[in-house]
């Protein structure tokens, strides 16, 4: 709690999200591999004291995300007045934020400054505002004397407030005392018969309380209410992440092409090449190299690694310092020890990989019987010979070698040679015999 006194965070989350077209709540749609409702909690949660969640009936898929945190229900949705009403029973005297689930991107600073803002003595109530570069459709700010006049609807806008560039973000903060007084006060005599929450505004200013706007980017503030604006926020979420990878020292050679979550950890001297793609929970030790086309979800890889071309990590998945995965390999909960390698298309699921051992082309380790998965040990300094099948649970030990093309179904001891594999046998002219019978039919 800071010296000021508590600050309360409310998270509009009811909203239905019907233009998204889907059975998913829409703040739970993810963006950089995260619902988008966890973003702005865990952006709040670095600024308030508190958060309460409002979700609307039926979403106890909302609620499991926003736990351990406070939720109410708006059992009706009569608008986000109404909506931020339902949270009222934990205002207290705290400083109280509202924000909405939809707006994911919203940074620290901002939150901050809204927050600071409020609490200089001759503000009552303090909003975020925006310059959209197209603000048609958006409530302008009009500001009188460096406060907040009032805030004009775009529909009712005569041609001087079109004109204003600053538009309204929705996202407001008061002492909860006032909001909730404010709240109560708000009426629903308009079109669609709902509560407002802006109407808090000209409640404010008819008490003589004075209001005032902070101005943050609009690429925060905007609204996801659709696909098309789904992608917009992905897209500018990338551009964070990987601004912030590059800082930090890793290279990318194409940038714009690589796409990371927000719990992709990166330490320094990591190159990463095009056309890569970070799916959540994976961590590359420094001087590894992603080489082009390659998918990594759920894994970790060594210092000075070589993962790709066009490889991929599934979860579960871990590569110690100096190992090589190729072009077309294929890891699942497999630990590939130091400086192994696996260069050439192969399929390695449920598997030990001891150091310095060499999977050969067209390796698979056979981890599913149809029924529950086995595990494939393979010891340090050992060398499995292209197309090799390893039905697990089987064992190499230290040192052996696999031949080429075998079948192994049962252990191979250390430093053994193991054939799995049929005689080879030619009959002599019999190639000849076969075409000439085809030439007779």
């Amino acid at each position: 709690m800071s010296a000021h006194g508590p600050a309360h965070a409310v998270i509009l989350a009811a909203g239905l999200g019907t233009r998204m077209r889907s059975a998913l709540p829409k703040c739970l749609h993810p963006i950089g591999g995260r619902p988008m409702l966890l973003h702005l909690i865990d952006t709040a949660a670095r600024v308030f004291d508190a958060i309460t969640v409002v979700i609307g009936p039926d979403m106890a898929a909302v609620a499991a995300v926003a736990a351990p945190h406070a939720v109410v229900v708006q059992t009706e949705r009569l608008g986000t007045g109404h909506a931020a009403l339902q949270a009222a029973a934990g205002f207290g005297q705290a400083d109280v934020a509202v924000l909405y689930a939809d707006n994911p991107l919203i940074t620290e600073a901002s939150l901050r400054a809204l927050l600071d803002r409020r609490r200089r003595g001759d503000v009552a109530l303090a909003l975020l505002a925006m310059r959209p570069p197209e603000p048609g459709q958006y409530g302008r700010v009009i500001e009188q004397d460096g406060h907040v006049a009032r805030i004009v609807e775009a529909a009712d806008a005569d041609a001087a407030e079109r004109a204003v560039g600053l538009c309204n973000a929705g996202v407001m903060c008061a002492r909860g005392t006032d909001f909730v007084r404010w709240l109560r006060a708000v009426r629903n005599d308009n079109a669609k018969g709902e509560y407002y929450l802006t109407d808090v505004v000209a409640l404010a200013n008819a008490e003589g309380a004075r209001v005032a706007a902070v101005e943050a980017p609009f690429a925060e503030l905007r609204g996801i209410n659709s696909r098309a604006e789904l992608a917009e926020a992905e897209a500018t979420l990338q551009q964070r992440l990987r601004a912030a990878a590059m800082a930090g020292g890793v290279t990318m050679v194409a940038p714009e092409t690589v796409f990371l979550c927000v719990d992709t950890h990166f330490e320094a001297d990591v190159v990463i090449g095009p056309n890569v793609v970070f799916g959540p929970g994976v961590s590359v030790a420094g001087g590894a190299e992603i080489r082009a086309f390659s998918h990594l979800e759920g894994c970790a890889v060594g210092a000075d690694a070589i993962i790709g071309p066009f490889a991929r990590l599934r979860p579960g998945t871990l590569i110690d310092a100096g190992a090589h995965v190729g072009n077309f390999v294929e890891l699942k909960a497999t630990h590939l020890g130091a400086g192994a390698k696996a260069n050439h298309l192969a399929y390695l699921g449920d598997a030990q990989i001891g150091a310095r051992s060499n999977i050969g082309a067209g390796t698979i380790t056979c981890n599913y019987d149809g029924v529950a998965k086995h595990r494939t040990v393979i010891g340090a300094g050992s060398f499995i010979g292209s197309d090799a099948v390893l039905v697990a649970p089987v064992s190499v030990g230290d040192g052996a070698f696999v031949a080429a093309g075998s079948v192994i179904t049962e252990d191979v001891a250390a430093d053994a040679l193991a054939f799995g594999r049929a005689r080879q046998h030619a009959l002599p002219g019999r190639a000849k015999q076969m075409r000439a019978a085809k030439e007779k039919t």
